[in-house]
């Protein structure tokens, strides 16, 4: 049994949850094993039956064990965890006419109630995860008390008072920020398109992360860009010991990386594989987009950015409040010291500003405090559903699927056997009005065929574990026809 920590703020059968939790994953308690007894555990670590049984009945919620008759509490099938690195891609990619239309395809069906959607970071527009009712109060207060902000036109860099409260949160992530140094945009896609503009031009080569965020495919393209894959560990994320010699060659221009929760894979950077990056781009005077979107989501408090470690203004950050608070606000932000003046220069061009009149929603919102409890509680929820998520897939998906493990936030990377094209999964399941978006579609060069990214951002209720179910069964039946 594990031990539980007498100075932890946690209640008792958290803890007690979580050591049992950590045993599991461990292989202490093996799948189809029995828990020690709910008398037995109470006895081992002297607690009331009262609080076993919250701590047995929030493993059971998060999918790890079940209730069987005659057997008390029994571990559940785990998913195995997907430890190894992704090599190098090709040199360089340009996304083809397909990547563009499945894209187009995907965001299509999220349109559509009738289709549940397993794939996209688009939590359902009836979601009760984000604070509606108390934004929905500020708003109302400020078009009655300062009405002039719909009628007059917002001026870059954006509302002083949201510029004030991400510096305060900023220090968050070790990052002190001045107000000035930070320019509001539309989401966090324009911070890093700005950023990209700011540092690159057409013809030159950007390295990213392999996999990476299927949008980033298609801007590279755009602008005239040379998408380099770098290598990337599913647990560890960018592999910086082995891009050391590409920037010291002078073959990459610029970095765009996601060391915190990246975007599909759910892992974060360890602290010296950061402070190591922050190193090289500064001695190499490379400019590194750091692309923060999920940083808050992190389940055990917010790891720091590499803009924290950074000496002489070559790492950009980009970030935005449209995972965490207000997803059709788009509001969000790009801080940084060297490239400030042509990013305000390029937003200004490009889009001039962002609503006044959101801007000091968010910021008021942020003023008044409870943010913190939110992501607290925002958290929880996201963890639950990935726990659940994962279980369904143990129990459905055929033997030798394997996942990345996230600390934080709701997506994770789904390996399934070989043989199967997730290409042609994708296709099967349109029928079944079920939206799964390929691997291939997060590599420019088409890696990556028999994985999917999976999202949590919506509760796992019975339509989604029939679905779950469904993905399962066609993937067994694919395994079984190669």
């Amino acid at each position: 049994m594990p031990e539980l920590l007498p100075a932890s703020s946690q209640p008792r059968y958290l803890q007690l949850a979580e050591g049992l939790k950590h045993a599991i994953e461990k292989g202490v308690f093996s799948a189809g094993g029995a828990l020690p007894s709910i008398r037995q555990a109470a006895h081992t670590h002297n607690l009331s039956i009262n609080t076993v049984i919250a701590a047995y009945r929030s493993l059971e919620d998060q999918g790890f064990i079940e209730a069987r008759p005659q057997s008390g509490f029994v571990v559940k099938n785990q998913l195995p965890g997907l430890m190894r690195t992704f090599e190098k891609g090709t040199e360089e990619s340009a996304a083809s006419a397909s990547v563009l239309s499945l894209i187009e395809q995907a965001f299509a069906m999220q349109q559509d109630p009738s289709f549940l959607n397993l794939s996209l970071a688009c939590p359902d527009k009836n979601s009760d995860l984000f604070p509606r009712e108390k934004l929905g109060r500020i708003m109302s207060r400020l078009v009655r008390q300062q009405a002039s902000l719909i009628s007059s036109y917002a001026l870059p860099p954006g509302s002083l008072t949201l510029r004030r409260q991400i510096s305060r949160r900023m220090q968050n992530l070790g990052v002190l920020s001045h107000v000035d140094d930070i320019c509001l945009t539309h989401g966090c896609m324009e911070a890093i398109n700005l950023a990209l503009r700011a540092v690159t031009k057409p013809g030159d080569s950007v390295g990213v992360e392999s996999p990476t965020y299927f949008y980033l495919i298609p801007l590279l393209n755009d602008l005239g860009l040379k998408l380099v894959e770098l290598p990337t560990h599913a647990e560890t994320g960018l592999c910086v010991d082995e891009i050391e010699p590409l920037l010291a060659e002078k073959q990459l221009q610029a970095l765009i990386c996601m060391p915190n929760l990246h975007n599909p894979l759910g892992c974060s950077m360890p602290l010296e594989a950061k402070k190591k990056l922050a190193k090289l781009v500064n001695q190499y005077q490379v400019p590194l987009i750091e692309d923060g979107l999920y940083a808050e989501l992190q389940s055990h408090g917010t790891l720091p950015a590499v803009q924290s470690l950074d000496e002489n203004g070559w790492v950009i950050f980009c970030s935005s409040f449209s995972k965490t608070l207000a997803p059709d606000f788009r509001i969000g932000w790009v801080h940084s010291t060297r490239f400030n003046r042509k990013i305000r220069q390029l937003k200004s061009l490009y889009s001039i500003a962002e609503s006044q009149f959101l801007s000091e929603t968010l910021g008021q919102f942020l003023e008044a405090g409870g943010y913190d409890y939110h992501l607290r509680k925002l958290r929880k929820n996201y963890a639950k559903n990935m726990n659940v998520a994962q279980a369904l897939i143990a129990d459905y998906f055929p033997e030798g699927t394997k996942a990345t493990k996230p600390e934080g936030g709701y997506l994770f990377w789904l390996e399934l056997p070989d043989p199967i094209d997730t290409y042609v999964l994708y296709q099967q399941l349109v029928g079944d009005k079920i939206s799964l978006i390929p691997g291939r579609l997060y590599s420019a060069s088409g890696r990556f065929s028999n994985a999917v990214r999976i999202s949590c951002c919506n509760p796992v209720d019975e339509r989604y574990r029939a679905g779950f179910a469904r993905v399962g069964e066609k993937a067994r039946e694919l395994l079984a026809s190669s």
